[in-house]
């Protein structure tokens, strides 16, 4: 039987949040029952996207008929103003009888303003992902995630990851084959490696509201790798180890330990798109050790180091000379990235 989707868009919408499931969805129609695809907006008809081009055919939530799924489209006023009463309106029409609920990118904020999400796991684009927890406390938001279900509703990280949304949409009705078979067509991993926290940029620490921390935050920031301990940042402050844990719990909502190590993984990431190899980006950013640095990169970015840099240090072709720790730690992933396997488990 067909499956009808409903992509809920307006104007502003990310084109990338529809065309890419679109083409998911394309794609696996020509391996199993297809998809009948309905493009639903506020007041039907054209729709600007963000990149200019727009969308045509679009039909209000009244004239949409019974869809099987809805996914809503993410833009970044989402995330920035109120939702408009419209598009609310639209999607509280469309989901009311629909099997399964789904969202891209910011599309989140307009589940989570129905209610939609509460005391669900939801996840948005990092950039967003603060601001969805802040204004929907009752939403569960886990901002490393590509992609989470929680019961009927399905949430994706931003814009790209609605590929790896849909792909595991259509492993739910037809199967891991099929899946695996359209992510090969379109090259993209089934399951991407590691979560999006890989792909934000350096941490962002709100400015403390009292005087005391000021300074101390500014010479951690200055020089990741000088003795930031506990004892050391207590008596740089003058005050007792309990209440500079108390201090950073109470403004910037985290221990000393976390945040000194979230700076270093920081000063690591970037030096080593600078050049710098796995055991001195360790040494220069205050990690220390070579292990110290992986577990830091497992526990944050669901990745290794030598894999952080190969997919953000340039978009060349990189030649195979890695040498020392990082060929070492190369062969030592190997065995866990099943996706790659299976994607060169065909070739002769």
């Amino acid at each position: 039987m067909t499956h009808r989707v409903g992509f809920i868009v307006f104007e502003g919408v990310t084109m990338l949040d529809v065309s890419g499931p679109s083409e998911v969805l394309h794609q696996a129609g020509r391996l199993a029952p297809g998809y009948e695809l309905v493009l639903v907006s506020p007041r039907g008809g054209t729709v600007a996207t963000s990149a200019g081009p727009a969308l045509s055919g679009t039909v209000r939530a009244a004239e949409a008929g019974t869809v099987d799924t809805v996914v809503v489209a993410g833009g970044d006023r989402l995330a920035r103003q109120p939702v408009e009463e419209e598009l609310l309106t639209s999607v509280r029409v469309l989901t009311e009888r629909a099997r399964r609920v789904a969202s891209v990118c910011t599309g989140a904020f307009v589940l989570a303003e129905l209610g939609l999400l509460d005391g669900r796991r939801a996840t948005t684009h990092w950039r967003h992902a603060a601001t969805l927890a802040r204004r929907y406390p009752r939403v569960r938001v886990e901002p490393d995630a590509m992609h989470i279900r929680d019961g009927r509703y399905v949430t994706s990280a931003g814009i790209s990851a609605g590929i790896d949304l849909t792909l595991a949409l259509v492993e739910d009705d037809h199967g891991a084959d099929v899946a695996r078979n359209v992510a090969r067509e379109l090259v993209v991993f089934m399951q991407r490696p590691g979560g999006q926290s890989q792909f934000s940029t350096a941490i962002t620490t709100p400015p403390p509201r009292g005087d005391l921390l000021r300074p101390l935050i500014a010479s951690v920031l200055s020089d990741p790798a000088a003795d930031h301990s506990l004892p050391a940042m207590a008596a740089s402050a003058a005050v007792s180890p309990r209440h500079l844990a108390r201090l950073f719990r109470a403004e910037l909502g985290t221990t000393p330990a976390r945040w000194v190590e979230r700076v270093r993984l920081d000063r690591a990431q970037q030096l080593l798109l600078e050049g710098h190899s796995v055991t001195s980006a360790a040494r220069h950013s205050g990690l220390g050790s070579d292990e110290t640095l992986r577990r830091a990169f497992a526990r944050h970015l669901g990745t290794t180091p030598s894999q952080y840099r190969k997919r953000f240090a340039t978009t060349r072709e990189e030649r195979s000379d890695a040498s020392g720790e990082d060929a070492a730690e190369e062969i030592a992933d190997v065995p866990g990235d099943g996706v790659e396997v299976a994607f060169q488990s065909e070739v002769p």
